[in-house]
């Protein structure tokens, strides 16, 4: 049976200030499972980062539901919250004097307390986290030290740490060059997969969201969320409407 992590139900996302709502999009309705990897795409300034920051409890949601497994997200605290969503930004960490187990680290705090005291288990948590983002060997390097691509698994291992049963990230290979996106898209995937994690991401990357997702999200110019899976993406021509034609779907299986 599918295990629904979050599900947005009539969403109506946008700003409000002191005097009116500004709508960015309404009536969005869709799911996210475990074992899944889905990416949202869409033009600029349709409204993903909009979307990712009310579904994260960042932005207030203007009308509708946001059910975080199986409850409304305001129901939740930001510790409980933190329990079960783990954020990946877009943001470049220029962190000085910071271990890598230390940045890591901080993804345990959910569970430690006022002090923050790391117990034995949390000590392997932090270590199993950074061995299966293949980045174990720098547990005792300095953060401002590594290359783009080394931070971005750093990032992630710390959303791994933090037991987490959603993962959700802001354009995770903005930064990288083409290795590694490949390789960053290919952990996210085997997250979702192997370790039962829903991982929902965005991207202006629509080959990477293609050949790696097993659904995609997209904000389509009306704004209106359109759900499927990346073959149905191609043959209903959705992606073609919005984007216009890319030669390389064609070769797409």
């Amino acid at each position: 049976m599918e295990h629904v992590t979050i599900e947005l139900v009539n969403a109506t996302i946008g700003y409000k200030t002191k005097n009116k709502a500004t709508i960015v999009a309404s009536n969005l309705n869709g799911s996210l499972l475990k074992g899944k990897l889905v990416s949202l795409v869409g033009r600029n300034g349709c409204g993903k980062s909009t979307l990712l920051r009310t579904i994260t409890g960042f932005q207030p949601l203007l009308e509708g539901r946001v059910i975080q497994e199986g409850k409304e997200i305001q129901e939740y605290s930001i510790q409980e919250r933190a329990r079960i969503l783990s954020i990946v930004t877009t943001n470049t960490m220029h962190v000085q004097d910071m271990t890598v187990f230390d940045l890591v680290a901080m993804g345990r705090s959910p569970y430690t307390g006022f002090w923050g005291k790391l117990g034995q288990k949390d000590k392997e948590i932090i270590a199993e986290s950074l061995r299966i983002v293949g980045m174990e060997q720098y547990i005792d390097r300095m953060v401002e030290t590594l290359s783009d691509g080394e931070r971005q698994k750093v990032m992630i291992a710390k959303a791994i740490a933090q037991e987490t049963s959603v993962i959700i990230l802001d354009e995770p290979t903005s930064f990288l060059d083409y290795p590694s996106k490949i390789k960053t898209m290919q952990l996210l995937r085997t997250l979702a997969h192997d370790k039962n994690k829903t991982v929902f991401l965005s991207t202006h990357d629509l080959e990477q969201a293609l050949q790696f997702s097993d659904d995609i999200w997209m904000l389509d110019d009306d704004r209106n969320l359109v759900i499927r899976n990346p073959k149905q993406m191609i043959s209903e021509g959705i992606l073609e409407k919005t984007f216009g034609y890319i030669n390389w779907l064609q070769n797409l299986d």
